[in-house]
């Protein structure tokens, strides 16, 4: 896709998909500071009054939220707002719920850009709907990648649809290789700030809480990726993406850990060069940069602050992961190795032990234990479309509630 043609979509707007999450609320501030105008939000629906907020402000086209319950709210409280009731009257908003909805607001017509910032699982349909449309996709749900990550890139190279990932990691990589030839690098590097506890002893992880684990020494998150962190399995998570978008073998592909979060990823060289991108750890740079990927033009007011450094008593440090305290990324390697739908179960797994450790039902350590259980059986199928994929997921995730249940 030529820069003539991505202006011309990103000029066209945008529509964003959890829009009330930590990097949805990034994204509003950035398409606020550029101007774009946005013709979908989506939201869950815990979050009805700050979607309320940024229907208000922003009068998209359509508001998604995720099931009939959480529409009827969204819809009674539009009715009591003087501005949004003789919107909604007019119809000039359409309220829908549901996966149906949120694929709608995914491949909204005038919107030449699609940000998804759902997390999980659930943001795999409206990716599909989003390539299907054609539309720009920048992704910050790494779970589409990680579960149907073959199937998005020969979708969106059949729909001739650019994926922008919007992680920080994956966007300093994404970066970074432009004007490089793919065959020319030695190895991606991708960095992780080693998350709350990697000076712990794992003697010490035993006792973790959901507080303890949910807070993030460098990002503010939300709190599934929060514990992801915690384990290092967003890591994990981050591998498979990585062999994915970039179309790399996992065994080119080296973590470190980084705790100041300054150097977002890099590139090694056959050559022995290495680039690398730094800033800040500021979600809104990332977001910026596939929000107008490829122009380099400056849009807005102060976007040059987003991510600025200041390289006064500058200190940068990066140590090899230790497996052993954090299996959840040998668990990704392995994974990943496998292929097929095991990548879709480690996702899964996951997802439904972090669920359970949120809510009390297991303890820190059974997070690895139970994907680990899950990912020993025979999950070997061949990847035979999203159907396939969605129904590789819900085997997983029963499978795991039931090895959860006998943990209690």
């Amino acid at each position: 896709m030529n820069d003539s043609h991505m202006r011309s979509a990103i000029d066209n707007g945008i529509s964003v998909l959890g829009s009330t999450g930590s990097v949805g609320r990034q994204t509003l501030e950035v398409a606020r500071r550029l101007g774009f105008k946005v013709h979908a939000l989506s939201a869950a629906g815990s979050n009805i009054d700050l979607l309320i907020e940024q229907t208000k402000e922003f009068l998209p086209q359509i508001a998604a939220v995720s099931d009939s319950g959480a529409a009827d709210l969204f819809i009674s409280a539009v009715k009591k707002d003087s501005v949004l009731s003789r919107e909604y009257r007019d119809g000039k908003i359409l309220i829908l719920s549901g996966d149906d909805g949120l694929c709608a607001a995914a491949s909204q017509s005038k919107a030449g850009v699609t940000v998804i910032a759902v997390s999980g699982a659930a943001g795999l349909p409206a990716v599909v709907s989003a390539i299907e449309a054609k539309k720009t996709v920048a992704l910050a749900n790494k779970e589409a990648l990680v579960m149907a990550g073959r199937y998005i890139m020969e979708l969106s190279a059949k729909n001739s649809v650019t994926i922008i990932p919007v992680d920080s990691e994956h966007s300093a990589i994404f970066q970074c290789l432009k004007g490089h030839n793919i065959n020319e690098i030695k190895r991606l590097i991708l960095t992780a700030s080693g998350g709350p506890f990697r000076g712990h002893s794992l003697k010490s992880l035993v006792k973790i809480t959901p507080e303890q684990a949910s807070s993030h020494p460098i990002w503010n998150m939300g709190k599934k990726i929060s514990i992801d962190s915690a384990t290092m399995a967003n890591k994990g998570l981050e591998l498979i993406e990585a062999v994915r978008l970039f179309n790399i073998p996992p065994e080119k592909i080296k973590i470190l850990i980084h705790p100041q979060s300054i150097v977002h990823s890099m590139i090694q060289m056959k050559d022995g060069a290495v680039y690398a991108q730094l800033s800040r750890p500021d979600m809104r740079l990332p977001i910026y940069k596939a929000l107008h990927w490829p122009s380099g033009k400056l849009r807005g007011k102060n976007i040059k602050n987003f991510g600025r450094m200041d390289f006064n008593d500058l200190t940068l440090e990066f140590f090899r992961p230790d497996f052993k305290k954090f299996p959840m990324l040998d668990l990704a390697y392995k994974a990943v190795k496998k292929g097929g739908l095991y990548p879709c179960v480690y996702n899964a797994a996951n997802e439904e032990a972090v669920a359970a450790f949120l809510e009390g039902r297991i303890g820190f350590l059974d997070i690895v234990s139970i994907t680990q259980y899950v990912l020993d059986m025979d999950w070997n199928q061949n990847l035979c479309g999203i159907a396939s994929v969605m129904e590789t997921d819900k085997l997983a995730r029963k499978t795991a509630v039931k090895k959860i249940k006998e943990l209690k």
